[in-house]
């Protein structure tokens, strides 16, 4: 029986974890992308070059989206693409802390259909699949059920809280950080968190895994302007994201200011 898309994504999760071991505890190779787009290290090369073998010697009619591998405009074409960001949360990952992930999706037609966050130093793997439902290792998922931000526990950076993104004055909740974006969008699927804001143009491989695992946990996930995610674009970098349940999205973006303040 043919490998399942999602199964070749786990196969290829693990893969690049193995890949990345050797660089724990070490003295890393540190570099900083052009236009201020953060650091990259050996590390990072390492997973891309691991998941670019596992799943292209898998799929070569599929096309490719990493954050470290030059864009190929050919996967416009593909029907099927993969995009990966072979470690997400690489700052994370230059400190020693253990919150930085692997994430991996398969996008058909914009359409996510397959996707993994495997965060190796945390034990956990959030798996999910078009129509198949969402995972944390193993175990069926679901979004916490709060209908109101106000009071809410909520994934934002500070500058999410400037009045400028709201249309009256900022609402009251409590607010946490992770570093990962894929994970910020994981355990809002999972419950941990009620809801995630980002104001910031977010890349694709930052945020298709966790698109899929949160629809396929039951939540919603939007860009800042309420307009659903697509991906494989030409420019690929969506507009922020929402995410949480279905009501307590709805009171998020009732709450907004228009789209086309600063982004944060």
């Amino acid at each position: 029986m043919p490998e399942s898309d999602l199964a070749l994504l786990t196969r290829a999760a693990n893969a690049a974890a193995q890949a990345v071991e050797p660089f724990l505890g070490t003295q890393l190779d540190v570099t900083h992308k052009a236009d201020n787009a953060g650091p990259v290290t050996n590390a990072d090369h390492a997973a891309n070059a691991a998941l670019e073998r596992v799943l292209r010697e898998a799929r070569p009619d599929y096309g490719w989206l990493s954050e470290e591998s030059p864009d190929d405009p050919l996967r416009l074409a593909a029907e099927r693409t993969f995009i990966v960001d072979p470690i997400d949360g690489t700052r994370s990952f230059i400190e020693g802390s253990r919150t930085w992930a692997h994430a991996l999706a398969i996008a058909e037609r914009g359409v996510v259909t397959a996707g993994v966050v495997f965060l190796p130093q945390r034990d956990k793997i959030y798996t999910a699949e078009l129509a198949g439902g969402a995972r944390l290792n193993g175990t069926a998922i679901r979004p916490a059920q709060a209908r109101s931000l106000a009071g809410a526990e909520v994934l934002a950076t500070k500058p999410n809280l400037s009045p400028t993104h709201w249309r009256n004055a900022t609402p009251v909740f409590n607010r946490s950080h992770r570093p990962s974006l894929a994970y910020r969008m994981c355990l809002v699927a999972e419950g941990r968190y009620d809801a995630m804001l980002t104001f910031r143009p977010a890349w694709e491989w930052d945020i298709a895994a966790g698109a899929l695992i949160l629809s396929e946990a039951g939540a919603c996930a939007s860009d800042k302007s309420g307009a659903p995610l697509r991906f494989n674009n030409a420019h690929p970098q969506a507009n922020g994201v929402v995410a949480a349940n279905a009501d307590l999205h709805a009171d998020i973006m009732g709450q907004l200011a228009p789209v086309g303040g600063p982004v944060a």
